[in-house]
């Protein structure tokens, strides 16, 4: 008996639709009232953060991380939509992988994590 995973993510949102369609456009997850996303198996980090951390906007509660591959093509994808997307080179390393950062269309911070090849 115990937690197996985490069984969803529920934020409100100002225009639902449209924000479930832009996660459907640009990352590939079927977001929406009654959508199943089934995601791939592997790490998923849940860690509380102080109130004063700097690793994301103060004004937000909280930040998405997502497990992706091709990290790369998928940070020009997104540029190519008008999505700015934010690398910086002490966010990689060797230990942990790669990470990019965005911003979904009502300015939740989004993390892209590619971790290392095991």
């Amino acid at each position: 008996m115990g937690v197996e995973g985490i069984g969803g993510l529920f934020f409100r949102s100002r225009d639902p639709e449209a924000r479930a369609e832009w996660y459907r456009e640009h990352l590939g997850i079927d977001a929406g009232h009654g959508a199943i996303w089934g995601q791939q198996a592997g790490m998923t980090v849940f860690a509380p953060f102080p109130v004063d951390s700097d690793y994301f906007a103060a004004d937000q509660s909280f930040m998405l991380n997502l497990r992706v591959t091709g990290l790369d093509e998928l940070a020009v994808a997104l540029e190519q939509a008008g999505i700015p997307v934010e690398r910086r080179p002490e966010w990689d390393t060797e230990e942990y992988g790669c990470f990019a950062r965005i911003h979904d269309p009502e300015g939740l911070p989004i993390e892209l994590w590619e971790p290392p090849a095991s």
